[in-house]
């Protein structure tokens, strides 16, 4: 019976710790944090993903992943339904991403903002709002992957070629004319070094001689010019003189409106009066000789006196004479 007493109470005694030590657990491990659901449908692969993976916005951790499954309304979607603090800033631009930590392959879900709102999708069968799933970058990267072994593939093959046996003779030929063209080069070179040494050098020793007349020359052009200045220097001043108050143009100008007047009084006074004076000669010498012809016709005018002469053709009185038959 005492044996059975003492295992009684060890037994009693293992309960209470086991009981205390669930307690404890329960107590370290309780969450008192609201979390909004929210469910996510991608067509990729999620490997790496697990349930009770953080769920981070921007960085900070603000849920966590609750369960994975398939999607019954989207066959061959991956259905990820995550919880999320409710003091995260979750809008109508938000939208979630897998990442990766570094080389462990382990994922998570990232949460980030947009410039522009998403568009809404439609609440699944269990009615939790949904948020849109972007390819995560290494998704892309593995669906780009045959595109990029293709272009290697094309781009060794194409190596290939271009190292083959005939390229490899070609590129010697090459190699050999380049080493005959620097030969050439080289024989140019002492050619040109004999030809500076012989021609180029002796019209070198020529050139200072050449050099004093072209000063020369440079000094009686220079000399030329000073001339040439002096005379235009002259020229204006001479100009500046003709073009002064009281000057040689000025003094052609003042005679020329002198004379102009002069001119223009001749014109208006002393050329009618000469005019008329000309008309009275003119009138006295048409009367001069009227008086001569009268007295060429009848001389005894000057003992009988001028008498009365008939009026001439266009006069009052004249009668024309009569023609004897």
């Amino acid at each position: 019976m005492e044996n059975k007493s003492h295992a009684l109470a060890a037994g009693v005694f293992v309960l209470v710790v086991a009981a205390m030590l669930a307690g404890l657990a329960t107590w370290l491990t309780r969450d008192n944090t609201s979390y909004q659901q929210f469910e996510l449908t991608s067509k990729d692969g999620v490997t790496g993903l697990q349930p009770q993976a953080a769920v981070r916005y921007k960085g900070v951790a603000v849920g966590k992943v609750t369960r994975i499954g398939f999607d019954p309304q989207l066959p061959g979607n991956v259905l990820i339904r995550i919880a999320v603090n409710d003091q995260a800033p979750i809008t109508p631009s938000t939208f979630a991403v897998l990442g990766y930590q570094g080389v462990t392959g382990l994922a998570h879900v990232q949460l980030d903002d947009d410039e522009v709102a998403q568009p809404v999708e439609p609440p699944g069968p269990s009615g939790l709002p949904r948020l849109p799933l972007r390819s995560s970058p290494l998704s892309r990267l593995a669906e780009q992957g045959p595109a990029i072994l293709g272009q290697v593939q094309e781009a060794t093959q194409r190596i290939n070629q271009l190292l083959g046996d005939d390229n490899q003779k070609r590129f010697s030929t090459v190699l050999d004319s380049m080493g005959q063209a620097a030969s050439s080069v080289a024989a140019l070179s002492q050619r040109l070094d004999t030809t500076v040494k012989e021609r180029l050098d002796p019209t070198l020793a020529a050139l200072p001689p050449l050099a004093g007349d072209a000063r020369q020359t440079l000094q009686a052009l220079q000399q030329a010019g000073t001339q040439v200045s002096t005379l235009a220097a002259d020229i204006g001043q001479t100009t500046r003189r003709l073009s002064a108050d009281g000057g040689a143009l000025d003094q052609l100008t003042q005679g020329t409106q002198a004379l102009a007047r002069v001119a223009d009084q001749f014109g208006n006074s002393t050329l009618p009066r000469i005019n008329r004076a000309a008309d009275d000669t003119s009138r006295a010498a048409r009367q001069l000789g009227r008086t001569a012809g009268g007295v060429n016709e009848n001389p005894q005018v000057f003992i009988y006196g001028p008498g009365r002469s008939g009026a001439g053709p266009g006069e009052p009185g004249f009668e024309a004479p009569v023609v004897q038959p």
